[in-house]
């Protein structure tokens, strides 16, 4: 089984921090060590405790969360919760993994730290096992979609980017469009979540096939996809794992 992660929460308003320690119960593998209303009040627990993760706010008396970050050391990840969205070009040079703009709803929150925790878990040793195990199922190599009255086979590897339309998803690929009535919540499930990012309410994109970004649009081959204000900090901090 996979080692959860350890959290701790700073943020001086107490209904922001009911909220995320609610959340953070939620989740099966988060455990929240601590909880504390300044960084100051938190440095002897980080110290100490060496939480894997800190969800920390910005705007705080005496000491603001963007200059607390260059004094964490040893750094844990660290996640930004603020009602403010103008520092999300200092937080990506800070190199935290996730931005949160409140208020933020728990399917949010819960994308941003399964990404987090997938991370973590390819990072951590292989268990010791013993003598002749079974070998680790392949990856999911195809999606089976509804379309029409049948079932169309797709290779994920050959999904350019997904655009939603209303009720249905159109999948792009080299070969061929294909539409199915499907959510985009319900296909990410089905997807690697390292692979693919969404950058639009209507866009998702896989990361391998991304040619060039410009300014608020990626080229991938001969299309333009456009990248909303809303998934603007998550998508770049994703891409920040692959530089």
């Amino acid at each position: 089984m996979n080692q959860p992660l350890t959290c701790c929460i700073i943020d001086d308003e107490p209904l922001a921090q009911q909220i995320l320690a609610t959340y953070i119960a939620k989740v099966p593998f988060l455990i929240l060590k601590g909880s504390f209303s300044s960084p100051l009040e938190a440095t002897g627990f980080l110290r100490a405790d060496k939480p894997d993760l800190l969800f920390l706010d910005i705007n705080m008396p005496n000491l603001d969360g963007l200059s607390f970050i260059p004094m964490l050391s040893p750094r844990p990840l660290v996640v930004l919760t603020t009602a403010y969205e103008q520092y999300a070009l200092k937080a990506y040079e800070l190199e935290v993994k996730d931005y949160l703009l409140k208020p933020f709803s728990f399917e949010r929150f819960y994308q941003g730290v399964l990404r987090l925790y997938h991370d973590h878990c390819q990072r951590l040793p292989p268990p010791e096992r013993a003598a002749g195990p079974l070998p680790a199922p392949p990856p999911q190599a195809y999606l089976f979609l509804k379309v029409g009255h049948r079932l169309q086979k797709v290779a994920i590897a050959d999904i350019l980017f997904i655009e939603g339309m209303k009720d249905y998803l159109r999948l792009y690929t080299p070969q061929e469009n294909v539409m199915t009535l499907l959510s985009f919540a319900k296909l990410e499930e089905q997807l690697p979540v390292a692979s693919f990012a969404r950058v639009h309410k209507s866009f998702m994109v896989a990361l391998d096939k991304i040619d060039h970004i410009e300014k608020n649009r990626i080229r991938i081959a001969d299309h333009l996809i456009p990248i909303s204000d809303t998934f603007n900090e998550q998508f770049f901090a994703q891409l920040k794992r692959f530089q």
